[in-house]
């Protein structure tokens, strides 16, 4: 069989191959051409799992974050309604507190009225027992000593009345005018019992004798 004629008129060997010396053969570039194919399809296949590795790592990190600040939201609401809490329960025991004190300085006022109208009855001179000196140094220091506590005795004889801190129980006429020519009062003519006031508060009126 004669031998087949390559491209440049010369002689082919059997299967497409060049005869030694001779150039590449279209089997030969085919071949290459299906290798770089390969090759393009593998740096592909290599380039998308890639990219499809870093969209996955990206997802996980957005939900880590998104999960962060979620737990982080949520922590600082705990420390919010913690901290309202705190607040709220020293609210709540500064009130227990002040009342209380308050119902046991309302339960202490009876025995300062007894004082009173003992000190009333002996008077401040000299000519006073041992024992009545005793009692009023004993009604000066419980006085002074809830005075200092926060409560405020309430006894202002000549003052105009007030209903938030007088309680009249007597009531006399006017005997004058004021400098303008108005009827005078009404005021508080006479204390007939003393009222207290207790960190600023009214816990019970002054029951006095009004003029006016």
């Amino acid at each position: 069989m004669t031998p087949h004629a390559g491209p440049s008129g010369g002689a082919r060997e059997p299967g497409g191959r060049s005869p030694e010396g001779t150039g590449p053969t279209d089997d030969d570039v085919a071949e290459a051409e299906i290798v770089d194919a390969d090759a393009d399809t593998g740096a592909d296949a290599v380039f998308y799992e890639a990219n499809a590795v870093v969209g996955d790592e990206l997802d996980g990190l957005a939900t880590v974050r998104r999960e962060r600040d979620e737990y982080l939201g949520a922590l600082q609401r705990l420390q919010a309604d913690f901290e309202n809490y705190k607040k709220r329960m020293l609210r709540q025991q500064t009130e227990h507190l002040e009342r209380a004190a308050e119902d046991l300085v309302s339960k202490v006022l009876p025995v300062l009225d007894a004082f009173d109208l003992a000190r009333a009855h002996l008077g401040d001179g000299p000519e006073l027992s041992p024992e009545g000196k005793a009692l009023v140094a004993g009604s000066t220091l419980l006085a002074d000593t809830l005075a200092r506590e926060g409560l405020e005795r309430i006894e202002d004889p000549g003052a105009p009345f007030d209903p938030t801190t007088h309680e009249a129980v007597e009531h006399t006429p006017a005997n004058g005018t004021t400098l303008d020519g108005a009827p005078a009062g009404p005021i508080v003519d006479e204390v007939l019992r003393a009222g207290y006031r207790w960190k600023g508060r009214v816990i019970r009126p002054a029951m006095v004798r009004v003029r006016g």
